[in-house]
């Protein structure tokens, strides 16, 4: 039997959860079990645990339905636990260094106790002081093991339960499970307490909990609060029934009571059904108050005398009385001139077009990328939404006949950005756009992340100094209702680099719908405008944008390369979007076809016979047509540590990884490019990064975003197994 069980639920924080699984398998004290509960066997979630599972035979996965809430994954857990100690830990919280050694050692003081109560640090999640609201409460608490009589201010509702270790034999003798619903801490604790008969507490920090940006889900406004009081009632009715004496039903009906009226005031929180909260309230608080209770001073105490006489228009009176008045509303944000300025804040006076869409990609580059397969794609399934795409103005002419746009910072197109009920970009707007009532944001990405993106970029200097302030990108964030993933890996790092309250979308990216949909015939129409000779093999060479430097550097010797790579070579340069403006040289031999201005990239992907890149995301994209790929990885330690990267590519790669010049062109003389081996390494990386990419990706989006359909509508995900890529002029070690 392991000292402790270790149960984390991950629902919601698959990003994060790598940080909570690495923090209790680091720890110098090694009898435990973890046991990440899961949403679902193929969840994001349970990708990171099972490779956990793989190196540890300690860590073992379970599974509980995303529906069963927090209590039933923690309910799930401990039925599979086996340890002596049970212990709670969010998703997206770590154990500090040597906590269950400290655990373990002050279990062998006291001996066996049912609960144990520990400190727990609560940590912003940007900048700020860490706080540790447990150490006032525990500071009273006697020194060894006692009864809860001897410390009823310990009654178990103001802790969370990560915040103590539970006795597994007591659980299960007392028959203890997390009670169903929202604020499931406060019935959990207030039980287990009224049932404890030996506690004792460890005055250390064990739990490091991270704030989340978004604050806690049991602050946002709905009506789950009233389960608020199902957990009061559950709690004090318990305590009638064991008759607990005043001493101790006293602070546990104060705690519960002071809880309940911080919601009650909280105009925010309950923004229906407030007077019914109230009622439901009152009748609780004169039913459970406990003989001899005596009622707080001030203000408290004025609340409470207002909730037992049911006096629901004096306690609204005394709130509104001691609240400030309405936050003032923030300012319009100005565009540039000030008659663009009066025309966009009278727009935004008026209604939002129901059947207007906004799109742009990369800043207003052009018609690309996931915004424009967006865009045709609704243009067939939702003809009734007028779309319009966004452009500065020296790309204008490259928008294609038939779609409608407008000019970046013109006044139309500030009036279609006040008007527009949709507004759908792989970046984001511009500062000055404001976030409607009734808009939906969509963000669609433009890439799989290696290198760190968002917050993520504070910790590398010269990467954020480039990015600006952080708080204006997070605001930007806030405008997100939707954010598209197209493998799990995605949905993780997002959830991290950029936290916010949007939903992701996990359907793939659209952009790539093509490498499943193009046939023959539209690769050989594609290399004939790019002007690729028959029967010559395309490598397309992309190398990524290299913060640390300023302007292009191609990094490779093309020529050379072609020379000493054979001469039915040829190379289809693209370098990073952001060069996308004026041409390179061709080279000397003509071999060299620089495609960096070509307007789709999926178009370049579908003339590549194999592609060559540094660190790129547009391998995870040509992955998805299950051609060669090879890693020109010459400066990686450096790039590693100037940008940040979220994986090792050269231990993961699709394909061989080359660090010179010599070793690259000796891969594609001895064909190993295209080999056993590089196929097998290809097919791993497919698996875990093309999980989405099937061809119905922009189908699903539109269908969910701009026709509203519910997620059980959308047309699921087709296996990677039953997908044909696009094929290639020559296929050659094909996965």
């Amino acid at each position: 039997m392991p000292r402790f069980s270790i149960i984390v639920p991950s629902h919601g924080v698959a990003g994060r959860l790598a940080q909570a699984l690495d923090s209790v398998l680091a720890q110098s004290f090694g009898d435990f079990e973890l046991i990440p509960v899961c949403d679902a066997p193929a969840s994001p979630a349970a990708d990171v645990a099972a490779r956990y599972a793989e190196r540890d035979s300690r860590v073992a996965p379970v599974h509980a339905p995303p529906s069963a809430g927090l209590a039933g994954a923690r309910n799930t857990g401990m039925r599979r636990a086996t340890g002596a100690y049970l212990l709670f830990l969010d998703g997206d919280d770590t154990l500090v260094p040597g906590a269950l050694a400290a655990l373990d050692a002050r279990l062998a003081r006291t001996g066996p106790v049912d609960v144990l109560h520990f400190e727990h640090e609560r940590a912003p999640w940007w900048e700020g002081e860490p706080g540790n609201p447990a150490a006032p409460l525990l500071a009273k608490a006697p020194d060894g093991a006692f009864a809860p009589a001897r410390a009823p201010h310990l009654t178990g509702v103001r802790f969370p339960a990560w915040s103590a270790a539970w006795r597994r034999a007591f659980v299960t003798e007392r028959r203890l499970a997390f009670p169903d619903g929202h604020f499931t801490d406060v019935g959990w604790g207030g039980l287990a307490m009224l049932s404890a008969e030996r506690v004792a507490v460890l005055r250390a920090v064990v739990v490091r909990h991270l704030l989340r940006r978004q604050g806690s889900r049991l602050n946002l406004p709905g009506a789950h609060h009233a389960e608020l009081l199902d957990q009061t009632e559950l709690v004090l009715a318990r305590a009638a029934e064991l008759g607990l004496p005043a001493e101790r039903s006293g602070p546990l009906f104060e705690q519960l009571f002071a809880a309940v009226l911080k919601t009650a005031a909280h105009p925010r929180r309950l923004t229906a059904g407030r007077r019914a909260f109230f009622r439901r309230a009152s009748l609780l608080h004169r039913r459970h108050r406990p003989a001899g209770y005596r009622l707080p001073g001030g203000s408290l105490g004025v609340q409470h005398r207002l909730l037992a006489a049911g006096s629901y228009t004096a306690f609204a009176a005394l709130r509104g009385a001691r609240r400030a008045v309405a936050r003032a509303v923030a300012p319009v944000p100005r565009p540039r001139g000030l008659r663009t300025r009066l025309l966009y804040r009278m727009h935004l006076c008026r209604p939002l077009d129901p059947h207007l869409a906004v799109y742009c990609a990369y800043w207003g580059r052009g018609y690309a990328c996931n915004p424009a397969a967006l865009h045709a794609r609704a243009r067939e399934l939702a003809p009734h939404v007028r779309s319009v795409f966004l452009v500065e103005a020296d790309r204008a002419h490259t928008v294609p006949e038939g779609v409608e746009h407008a000019v970046i910072g013109s006044r139309r197109y500030w009036e279609v950005l006040a008007r527009a009920t949709y507004l759908i970009n792989n970046a984001n707007f511009a500062e000055g756009v404001v976030k409607r009532p009734g808009s939906v944001h969509l963000q669609t990405q433009h890439g799989t992340p290696l290198k760190t993106m968002g917050v993520d970029q504070s910790t590398y200097p010269v990467v954020a100094a480039a990015t600006g302030s952080f708080t204006r990108l997070l605001g930007r964030v806030d405008r997100w209702d939707y954010n598209l993933s197209s493998n799990p890996h995605s949905t993780r790092t997002w959830e991290r680099a950029f936290p916010g309250s949007y939903e992701q979308l996990e359907y793939g990216y659209p952009r790539n719908d093509v490498y499943c949909t193009a046939g023959a015939e539209d690769v050989a129409r594609v290399r004939a405008e790019l002007g690729v000779p028959e029967g010559k093999v395309a490598v397309l060479y992309a190398p990524t944008h290299r913060d640390h430097r300023t302007g292009f550097e191609s990094g490779l010797d093309l020529e050379a390369f072609c020379e000493a790579a054979g001469e039915d070579v040829v190379v289809l340069l693209r370098a990073h979007y952001f060069y996308d403006r004026g041409g390179r040289a061709d080279g000397r031999s003509g071999r060299i076809i620089d495609v960096t201005a070509h307007r789709s990239s999926e178009d370049v992907c579908l003339a590549a016979d194999a592609l060559v890149t540094d660190y790129s995301s547009i391998m995870f994209d040509y992955a998805n047509l299950d051609r060669p790929i090879v890693v020109y990885a010459d400066d990686w330690d450096v790039y590693r540590e100037t940008r940040g990267v979220y994986f090792d590519l050269t231990a993961e790669p699709p394909g061989p990884v080359a660090r010179t010049p010599e070793e690259l062109a000796r891969v594609f003389r001895d064909g190993s490019w295209a080999g056993a081996e590089s196929a097998a390494l290809r097919a791993r990386f497919r698996e875990r990064f093309c999980a989405f990419d099937d061809g119905r990706a922009a189908e699903r989006v539109v269908r969910r975003v701009l026709l509203g359909e519910p997620p059980e509508a959308i047309p699921p995900v087709a296996p990677l197994a039953e997908r044909v890529p696009a094929p290639a002029a020559a296929v050659p070690g094909r996965s």
